[in-house]
C-alpha cells in the first residue's frame, strides 16, 4: 500500500504537477478534494472532538440542540486549535520553504509528513500501535518514527475512538445519576406513567449550565492531546 507522503514525494521528484497538462492538473486537484474529508477525520483530532461533543449533546438530552452545523463548526475550529503547533511547524519547515522555492515538493512532503507523523505517534496508544505492527509483520522497525503510514493511521484512528468513548462515558455518568434520582422520586410519588426523561431534562440542562459544561468540555478536549 502506497503511503500518501511517498506519493507526493514521487510527484515532487518527477518535477511536480506543474509539468502536467492543465486538464490533468484540474483532475488531480478535484480528486485531491475528495480525499480532504477522509484526511481530516483520519489524520487530525477531529474524530475525538466530534464524538465527545456528540456525547455531550446526547447526555444533556437536548435533542438537536445545538444543531449539527454548530457541532461540526466547533469541532473544526477546536481541531485547528489543537493542531496549531503542528501546523506552525509544517508551515515553517515545509510550506514556506517550498513556496520560496528553497526545497522541492518531495522534500516539503517529507518535512511536513514528519511533523504530522510525530503528532499522531504522540496521541496513539502503544497497544493499538503494537497491534497493527504485529498484523503488518513490520519486523525491521528500529524506532517509533520508522512506523509506516499504513500502520500508523488505523492505529491512530482506533486509539482516538477509544479515548473518545472513555471521555463520553465520564460525561454520561453525572447525567445518568440525575435520571436515576428523578425516576426514584416519580416512583415514590406514584407517577410511574410519566417518562423520567421529560422531568429530568430541565435539571440536566441546569446542571450543565451551572457547571459551565461547554467550557469544561473544550478544556478537557484541548488538554487531552499530547
Amino acid at each position: 500500500m502506497a503511503d500518501p507522503v511517498s506519493v507526493v514525494e514521487r510527484l515532487g521528484e518527477a518535477g511536480g504537477i506543474q509539468n502536467l497538462s492543465a486538464p490533468l492538473q484540474t483532475a488531480l486537484y478535484l480528486g485531491g478534494l475528495v480525499l480532504v474529508p477522509a484526511l481530516l477525520v483520519c489524520l487530525t483530532p477531529f474524530t475525538r472532538i466530534i464524538i465527545v461533543l456528540s456525547f455531550v449533546r446526547r447526555a444533556v438530552t437536548s435533542q438537536d440542540i445545538p444543531p449539527n452545523t454548530v457541532l461540526l463548526g466547533l469541532s473544526l475550529f477546536l481541531t485547528l486549535f489543537v493542531m496549531g503547533p503542528t501546523l506552525d511547524e509544517i508551515n515553517t519547515k515545509a510550506l514556506t520553504p517550498y513556496l520560496d522555492k528553497q526545497i522541492s515538493g518531495g522534500e516539503a512532503a517529507r518535512a511536513g509528513g514528519a511533523s504530522l507523523h510525530q503528532f499522531m505517534l504522540r496521541n496513539t496508544r502503544r497497544q493499538d500501535l503494537a497491534l497493527f505492527i504485529h498484523m503488518a509483520e513490520c519486523k525491521n522497525l528500529q524506532k517509533p518514527s520508522d512506523t509506516p503510514w499504513h500502520v500508523l493511521i488505523p492505529a491512530y484512528v482506533i486509539s482516538e475512538l477509544k479515548t473518545a468513548f472513555i471521555m463520553g462515558f465520564c460525561i454520561y455518568v453525572p447525567f445518568l445519576l440525575v435520571d436515576l434520582v428523578v425516576a426514584s422520586i416519580l416512583t415514590a410519588m406514584g407517577m410511574m406513567m410519566m417518562p423520567p426523561v421529560i422531568v429530568s431534562a430541565p435539571f440536566k440542562i441546569l446542571l450543565f449550565v451551572l457547571a459551565d459544561g461547554w467550557h469544561l468540555a473544550a478544556r478537557a478536549l484541548s488538554v487531552s492531546f499530547g
